[in-house]
């Protein structure tokens, strides 16, 4: 009996040791970008890292971070195409899509703006779009649109609020127009701007660790 009472105890102690060391590595690390492989070699010792290596290597933790939405990556050539024809940072195309139409192509606002970049006809008309409605041409025409603010305004507040409230109402105010609408709309690009220049940053730098091999404890 006291043989299995050992043995019960140390069983304890493994899955409590695990439990807390599962618990540390989802919280610090499944924020992180990363999903968390291991393996258990001969001699019982624990391995983790972030890419799976080689097929000894199982899924240990999976990472609560998730990929774009995949409108997003159904357009991403186009911006991709459009922001360097332009010279825009793609990740700020994305941010006013996303704040414009959440990646609806089919969007249509009570004002008549159409399409993932809610351009509206005049301005449409007046970039060389034929059809607003139609992906591609509409990122193109929002980019070229947007392009053409930035270098009027030479100032990223002020270009994203002339994208929203139009480049009159801009120079009227000599700033940031003082509509509730024009405000949250600025406020919701930079947020987003932010969001995909770091998920680009992430996806270009990402890198292989190792953390600190782990013996069963005795």
């Amino acid at each position: 009996m006291p043989g299995k009472s050992r043995k019960t105890r140390r069983s304890l102690v493994l899955l409590c040791f695990f439990s807390f060391f599962s618990f540390f590595l989802w919280v610090t690390l499944s924020l992180s970008f990363a999903d968390i492989y291991y393996y258990v070699d001969k001699d019982g010792i624990w391995h983790f890292t972030n890419i799976k290596t080689n097929p000894s290597f199982r899924l240990y933790i999976k990472s609560l971070y998730k990929s774009p939405d995949k409108d997003i990556r159904d357009y991403d050539a186009i911006i991709k195409k459009a922001s360097k024809r332009f010279s825009v940072d793609p990740a700020l195309v994305k941010a006013i899509i996303k704040a414009e139409s959440n990646f609806n192509e089919k969007a249509i606002s009570c004002d008549g703006a159409r399409g993932l970049m809610q351009l509206m006809p005049d301005t449409a008309k007046d970039i060389g779009i034929n059809d607003p409605m139609d992906p591609e041409e509409n990122i193109i025409g929002g980019v070229k649109y947007l392009s053409r603010l930035l270098r009027q305004f030479r100032n990223l507040h002020l270009a994203i609020a002339a994208y929203n409230a139009g480049p009159a109402a801009v120079r009227y105010y000599k700033g940031i127009p003082p509509f509730s609408e024009t405000r949250r709309f600025l406020k919701i690009v930079l947020k987003y701007y932010r969001k995909y220049k770091l998920l680009c940053s992430k996806k270009n730098k990402k890198s292989l660790f190792y953390l600190q091999p782990i013996k069963n404890p005795k």
